[in-house]
């Protein structure tokens, strides 16, 4: 029996399944070194008698504490629809044994593939077992597959990458990106807490401190690697599309960071593959914002019952691309509904793309045919303030404002009023024969939707670290006043730009704070005949208006949480005038709860600040501090990092602070500083 009651958020919660599920709360999975690694189990009550598949997640967020609320949305229904489903928390984290380590290591792997041999062999396993995860777990999944376990059937991606250089939190098109030191700074906190006493017994301590002491230096380690180098390869599945041989599902959103990779696994994979691009930020799409949100659970079980239980439900038949295709918004910090409707591709790429090309001209026109003239783009610092967040989680003042401000600072090409709908849908490219003044030097360009009343809104957006012009390996300077040929790729989209709207192109030599400038202040030259903008164009489709609707999002019972103090998330931009000093100023406040079923209190608040004066590229600072405490009783313990990054014309200063407190003592601190050349970045 089925049981389903509406909520005010639209989602239906399923109060009974086909089979009852049963929960082990903490599970030890043993590794070939004899590291166990700390597992929570949902499965059918029965399952010994009549075993399931096993469906993982498995990350380092701590499954029970950190995760558990969004865990709780979806793993329990996985299971009451007949899977075994397993939160799985990675070595050095949560409860799980061992030294903390670095992203997507090696070792990691090797765990996950001594995980699934373990999980395939319990009698409540039929031995065939699927991946999910969004974004370290949607990584997780992806590289577990490039490494070929026979136990792994299938996988889920969400929000992930096959380009940990190209394509990830770390750089962009050969630019830094902010969210290093966001991100780095997060991590050490992550990195550094205790696993919960009532788990691991009086061990907890001798554990904690084996973490404290063995803390990777994030931010450091990720900004040594300024190019794509054999760090960035490992783990990047791209490197070889054949070594991954079961099916996968690829998701994410439009508003998310993680826009181009479900679309580059569609194109690369050879097997069973299905992609899925809504108008979510970072998040799972049954509880997407913006909306709406889906069914996304029951599309999962879909793709499990295909490849993990071999039920013929059709599944690998229907069109592999089903896209969101963005109707035009106005622009806000904060949307709960982008409105649009849904379309499909049999394949991607598309066999019969259709491209609308635009020439750049020096009088500030975006034409068809060819353009003309000289085009200098030397613009300040601050361009860039009004993009938004590199990744989303929609949950607060994060998305694209109106562009108008950007605009006013920016070398911009307005295009003539649409007489009919344009619906662009891929990737959008900018082709230009460009010559810097500057060895170094950074390109961005903007594609933006101009309303009617003059409302700019970005529909998206891409950079290229002019040294990387012709790859991220090996980089080369640019030799001033020489002009070469380059090709700038905006992040995918699909967006409908109405009649009576009309595009804009803007460019500009960086995006602050997104992008890390380059160490001086460089002049642009474009040759407006030999550059042109690339547009792919889709036009209407019958099927389009015949796709079935996706079923209503389902979730299990919600947890309960007792809300301490409540989550809160500010963004402000703050400008001196006397100095001419730009600063981001973002609290990220994630509130205090208590969990009642163990008791446990948690309370975390971040802080970041990145500052510039104008004309000072060499000022440029970035500072993020987090503090994350537990506690329960008298057991009462806290982690604080601050990591900070500066330049100078030749290098980089990190610098880490790490302290943690038991009780009123602090019983460990550590500060690293290091200094990295900079390499043509």
């Amino acid at each position: 029996m089925v049981n389903l009651v509406a909520t005010d958020a639209g989602l239906h919660i399923q109060t009974e399944f086909p089979r009852k599920v049963r929960e082990i709360a903490h599970q030890w999975i043993p590794m070939s070194d004899g590291t166990r690694l700390s597992a929570r189990i949902w499965l059918p009550e029965d399952a010994e008698d009549d075993p399931v598949p096993a469906i993982i997640e498995y990350i380092p967020y701590r499954q029970r504490d950190f995760t558990l609320p969004r865990d709780e949305l979806v793993h329990p229904w996985f299971a009451g629809h007949g899977y075994a489903a397993i939160r799985l928390d990675l070595r050095g984290s949560g409860n799980s044994e061992g030294k903390p380590m670095d992203e997507y290591v090696r070792q990691e792997q090797d765990d996950m593939l001594d995980a699934l041999a373990w999980l395939a062999e319990q009698p409540w396993c039929t031995g065939s077992c699927g991946m999910i995860g969004i974004s370290w777990g949607g990584f997780s999944g992806l590289q577990t597959a490039f490494r070929q376990p026979k136990e792994l059937k299938a996988v889920i991606t969400l929000c992930s990458t096959d380009d940990r250089y190209a394509d990830d939190v770390h750089y962009m098109s050969g630019c830094l990106l902010r969210n290093n030191l966001a991100w780095g700074g997060q991590a050490q906190a992550y990195f550094g807490r205790p696993p919960d006493p009532e788990i691991v017994g009086d061990a907890w301590r001798d554990m904690w401190m084996e973490r404290l002491e063995n803390l990777p230096f994030t931010t450091a380690e990720w900004t040594s690697h300024q190019r794509r180098d054999d760090y960035w390869k490992h783990g990047s599945v791209c490197e070889d599309w054949n070594a991954i041989q079961c099916p996968v599902f690829a998701v994410t959103g439009w508003a998310d960071g993680y826009t181009n990779t479900a679309l580059k696994l569609m194109a690369g994979l050879k097997v069973p593959k299905r992609c899925l691009i809504g108008p979510w930020a970072h998040g799972y799409p049954h509880l997407g914002s913006p909306g709406p949100s889906i069914g996304f659970l029951q599309e999962c079980l879909r793709w499990w019952d295909r490849w993990l239980k071999g039920v013929e439900n059709g599944i690998e038949t229907e069109p592999e691309v089903r896209l969101w295709l963005q109707d035009a918004a106005p622009p806000a910090a904060q949307q709960t509904q982008r409105p649009g409707h849904w379309i499909t591709e049999d394949t991607w790429p598309v066999a019969d793309a259709q491209e609308c090309s635009l020439g750049l001209d020096a009088g500030g026109a975006l034409r068809e045919g060819a353009g003309h003239g000289a085009i200098e783009v030397a613009t300040p610092l601050t361009v860039g303030t009004l993009t938004g967040e590199w990744n989303p989680h929609g949950i607060g003042p994060e998305l694209p404002l109106d562009q108008r401000l950007e605009d006013a600072l920016s070398v911009v090409f307005d295009g003539e009023v649409l007489a009919e709908d344009l619906a662009i849908v891929g990737f959008v490219k900018l082709d230009v024969a460009i010559a810097s003044d500057k060895p170094v030097a950074t390109l961005v360009a903007r594609l933006e939707d101009v309303a009617p009343d003059g409302t700019s809104a970005l529909i998206t957006w891409g950079c290229l670290n002019l040294t990387h012009r012709d790859g991220h390996e090996v980089p080369e300077p640019m030799e001033p006043g020489k002009r070469c040929d380059v090709t700038l790729s905006m992040n995918a989209i699909a967006q409908t730009v109405p009649a009576g709207h009309r595009l804009r192109l803007a460019l500009a030599n960086g995006s602050w704070p997104l992008l890390w400038p380059a160490p001086d202040m460089p002049r642009l030259s474009i040759d407006g005949a030999r550059s042109v903008l690339r547009l792919p164009v889709r036009q209407p489709q019958q099927r389009d208006q015949e796709l079935p609707d996706f079923e209503p999002a389902e979730i299990p019972k919600p947890p309960v949480l007792e809300w301490l103090r409540s989550f809160g998330r500010k963004r402000q931009i703050v400008t001196d005038l006397a100095l001419g000093k730009t600063e981001l100023v973002l609290d990220k406040d994630d509130g205090a709860y208590r969990i009642p079923t163990h008791a446990m209190e948690v309370d975390q608040l971040g802080w970041e600040r990145q500052s510039i004066v104008e004309g000072d590229p060499l000022s440029n600072r970035g500072e993020v501090r987090w503090r994350i405490a537990q506690s329960r009783g008298d057991w009462q313990v806290a982690v604080e990092a601050t990591t900070i990054i500066t330049c100078d014309a030749e290098c980089f200063i990190v610098e880490m602070t790490v302290s943690a407190t038991e009780g009123e003592d602090v019983v460990f601190s550590d500060n690293q500083t290091r200094r990295i050349p900079r390499d043509l970045m």
